[in-house]
C-alpha cells in the first residue's frame, strides 16, 4: 500500500454580479502540506458568464483567474507573495473576499498524487 498524504482544495467560484451570489465554478486550488504543494487550474466557461453577466469583464475574470495560477507557482508570478511558503500561499488565496473571484469552502481529501488531484478535481467539479 502507498503512503497518501492528506490534502486541502477549495474551489474558485465565478460571482459576475455578487450583489445577486449567483455563480459558477472556474477553478480549483489543491493544497498538500506534507509535500509543500499548492497548484491551480482554472476553466472559464464564458458562455456560463454571459448568462449571469451579459456585460462581465471577461478580460478581467480570466486576468483573476490566471493570477490565483501564478501565485501557487511563487517566482516572479507570485508578486510580494514570492517568498511565502506553499501554505501562506494557499491560505491568503482562500481567504473570504468579495470579488468577482472568490474562493469556496475548504474540503480535504487523502491522495498520493497531488498534481493528479488538481486535474482530476477540475475534470469533476469545473468543466
Amino acid at each position: 500500500m502507498t503512503d497518501r498524504d492528506v490534502f486541502e482544495y477549495a474551489l474558485l467560484r465565478v460571482v459576475p454580479r455578487v450583489e445577486r451570489g449567483e455563480c459558477f465554478n472556474a477553478g480549483v486550488v489543491v493544497y498538500c502540506r506534507a509535500r509543500s504543494f499548492v497548484a491551480a487550474r482554472t476553466h472559464l466557461n464564458e458562455a456560463k458568464l454571459a448568462v449571469l453577466d451579459p456585460a462581465a469583464d471577461v478580460v478581467g475574470v480570466r486576468a483573476a483567474l490566471h493570477a490565483v495560477e501564478g501565485l501557487c507557482l511563487g517566482g516572479e508570478d507570485a508578486g510580494q507573495a514570492a517568498g511565502d511558503d506553499a501554505g501562506r500561499r494557499f491560505r491568503w488565496l482562500i481567504a473570504p473576499r468579495s470579488t468577482v473571484v472568490q474562493p469556496g469552502p475548504v474540503h480535504t481529501g487523502l491522495t498520493t498524487d497531488p498534481e493528479a488531484e488538481v486535474e482530476r478535481l477540475l475534470e469533476l467539479l469545473v468543466r
